[in-house]
């Protein structure tokens, strides 16, 4: 079953994926904007400039989670978030300009319900508007 963390860690990683497509190129600019992670509400706005990402949420759907700065390697972005006494870091990777696949790189405590759901999990996040 798909839970609220998963979403968010999905999210998230959504930010990193534009990078294996493209190359070595600077695709930093893919990722700006907004992005729904498929089949859900969850919403968050995303900005990157310098290689810095930025997250925003738009639609939490009720979570409440908190982000660092993130950084961009090509089509990959890394975010570190704290969500409901655990810490991890969502990867993402870009597909195409328009779409990133989530998943959870890290989750500590290991031992915690969440982590253990998220383990394996990915999610699909789709751009919806450019900044």
């Amino acid at each position: 079953m798909f839970n609220r963390f998963h979403l968010l860690l999905f999210t998230l990683c959504a930010l990193s994926v534009t990078g294996w497509l493209y190359g070595q190129d600077d695709y930093s600019q893919h990722w700006n904007g907004e992005w729904v992670a498929e089949g859900t509400l969850f919403q968050i706005q995303v900005s990157v400039e310098n290689n810095v990402v930025k997250v925003i949420q738009i639609e939490s759907m009720g979570f409440e989670w908190t982000s660092k700065d993130g950084k961009v390697e090509g089509n990959i972005v890394q975010v570190e978030v704290e969500y409901a006494g655990i810490t991890g870091v969502i990867q993402a990777e870009l597909v195409d300009a328009n779409t990133a696949i989530v998943f959870a790189a890290s989750c500590l405590p290991d031992f915690m319900v969440v982590c253990v759901l998220a383990k394996g999990r990915q999610a699909i996040f789709k751009k919806l508007a450019s900044n």
